[in-house]
């Protein structure tokens, strides 16, 4: 009931306060003598001495008002003081609070529990709350504001009232823990249906990333993901706990102010940036939803162009891919462009600093990588070569395995990998052995120079009947031969053969080769290729007896008979 009582008191104090000050602050508060005689007084008390500061002065975590503070007495050791006065006088239960009362002084209105000044109110003080209030009305706040700290101070160490806050904090902290423990279990439970419910859509994801990403990886995340928001959300019930409990008993109620300020206010503060920037995340929001819808439908039209569901006059279905990826650059470039103001902290000499850095990194390192792009998408839409094809680069020579917009790698004839920058393919001479085999077929040619005196006619017969026994030849277009020049000692021959195998080149080249010499050494003409200097004393021919001279082997003998 005392405590009730004065709470009473103190509202209507504080009413009575709010009261007077409208009615000063109605009058105009106009000057008169008493007020310059204050002015005068507040002069001489504070003489020469230099304001410092002003400290609040607090009681259990509580503000009750600030006080001014002189070099010789800091604000702050002058607050300390009043406020041990304050509970030395709550601690002495004798004494009561209507022994407060106000006594002008000089220069200060002091305020006294029965005979023992609690503090002296002096002009600096009443300039502290704002304007030109007078010092009577400012001590009597103060009067008010101490009495109402004294009540507090005594009742909220009554023994009935501690044992009750006692029961409180341990029943909330053991709601805190069973809350803790639900939290865990559900999270856990969640995080396990989850798995049991999409293993086979991860599954499905493993295998389209070509197990680049792992089912048991994005498993992992996933977990992790949901012990670090069960880890957020236990941290925050914690501190919410633990700022009730400390503020439930007056000895850490300053520390439970303090904690709050520290621990929950960042948090405040995000939250209250993110009501801020919410608009401009909902934009940013409905950009993003757009792009994806037009990704989405160009994604299915290009589709249907490579697989001949639908057809544009003069584009060709192989360009379907590169020009989406084209086309997607271009969504995304667009989408960025028009939400970066939208973006929080865009305007911001941080962000812009960090754009401009990240932009002359790109603009020094990006020379080669685009020019190896460009050259990418440049053989796409030239359709020199596909996959699979065998072609000459410079001095290179393999089959394609794989078309990038960066580099294409061939397979040499040896089965060594050969990775080509596109650059380099775009600006060498290219020759591919495969693109017009697939019609007409591939012509495969070789030379021998043979002595004027045998006769032309027999040589091309002799290379003709070579060509007939070489069976991956084609027969039609039919073998011819070119006399390609007239030398000082011998007469040079093309053989041109057509073969639809241009990737088994080289394997015809040797069946062909084989077949030449056979032929030539049947017929007693000697070849004078490479060089020729003088007639030998015997043509340099291989016997036919001789043909298998160890370490060779005869070709077993072919048994023929009537089917």
């Amino acid at each position: 009931m005392g405590r009730k009582r004065d709470e009473n008191v103190s509202r209507l104090a504080r009413g009575l306060q709010i009261l007077i000050l409208l009615a000063v602050t109605a009058a105009g508060l106009a000057p008169n003598p008493v007020m310059a005689q204050q002015s005068n007084d507040d002069a001489a008390w504070l003489g020469t001495e230099k304001a410092a500061s002003t400290a609040p002065v607090t009681i259990d975590g509580r503000l009750l008002f600030r006080v001014f503070g002189v070099t010789s007495f800091p604000a702050g050791k002058r607050a300390q003081a009043i406020a041990d006065r304050i509970i030395a006088l709550a601690e002495d239960r004798s004494e009561s609070t209507d022994s407060l009362r106000l006594v002008e002084a000089e220069h200060s209105t002091d305020i006294l529990a029965g005979d023992q000044l609690i503090m002296s109110v002096v002009n600096a003080d009443a300039r502290i709350e704002g304007g030109d209030n007078p010092r009577r009305l400012i001590a009597q706040v103060h009067l008010n504001r101490i009495k109402a700290a004294v009540a507090d101070y005594r009742a909220e160490r009554n023994p009935a009232l501690l044992l009750h806050n006692a029961i409180i904090a341990a029943d909330y902290t053991l709601l805190l823990a069973v809350t803790l423990f639900v939290i865990f279990f559900t999270v856990r439970w969640v995080a396990r249906g989850i798995e049991r419910r999409y293993q086979s859509a991860v599954k499905k994801i493993e295998t389209g990333s070509f197990q680049l990403v792992s089912a048991a990886s994005i498993w992992k995340l996933i977990h992790i993901a949901f012990r670090i928001l069960s880890l957020l959300l236990a941290l925050f019930l914690v501190l919410l706990d633990l700022h009730f409990v400390l503020s439930l008993f007056p000895w850490t109620r300053g520390v439970a102010d303090n904690f709050r300020a520290l621990a929950l206010a960042p948090v405040f503060w995000i939250l209250s940036e993110l009501e801020a920037t919410a608009p401009g995340l909902l934009v940013i929001a409905l950009i993003v939803s757009a792009a994806r819808y037009m990704l989405k439908v160009a994604r299915g039209g290009f589709t249907a162009i490579k697989e001949r569901r639908f057809r544009i006059s003069g584009f060709d279905p192989d360009w379907s891919d590169p020009t989406y990826n084209i086309v997607r650059v271009l969504i995304i470039a667009f989408a960025v462009v028009v939400s970066y103001p939208y973006i929080p902290g865009s305007e911001s000499p941080a962000f812009k600093g960090v754009t401009i850095f990240i932009g002359v990194l790109f603009s020094l390192g990006s020379s080669a990588f685009l020019a190896n792009l460009i050259a990418g998408y440049t053989m796409t839409y030239r359709r020199a070569f596909h996959p699979g094809d065998r072609i000459k680069v410079g001095d290179l020579m393999g089959d394609v395995t794989a078309i990038g917009l960066m580099v294409t790698h061939l397979r040499s004839v040896k089965n060594e990998e050969l990775v080509v920058p596109n650059s380099l393919i775009l600006n060498s001479n290219l020759i591919n052995y495969s693109s017009l085999a697939r019609e007409h077929g591939l012509i495969l040619h070789t030379t021998v120079g043979i002595g004027y005196e045998t006769p032309w006619r027999q040589v091309e017969a002799m290379l003709l009947m070579a060509a007939e026994r070489t069976p991956a030849v084609l027969r039609e277009p039919p073998p011819y031969i070119l006399q390609k020049s007239l030398e000082d000692f011998a007469v040079t021959y093309e053989l041109n053969v057509y073969c639809d195998r241009p990737l088994a080149m080289y394997e015809l080249y040797t069946e062909l080769h084989r077949n030449i010499l056979d032929v030539f050494n049947e017929f007693g003409v000697q070849i004078m290729t490479p060089s020729y200097v003088a007639d030998p004393a015997a043509p340099k021919v291989v016997p036919k007896d001789q043909w298998f001279a160890g370490p060779a082997q005869a070709p077993p003998l072919r048994k023929t008979g009537s089917t």
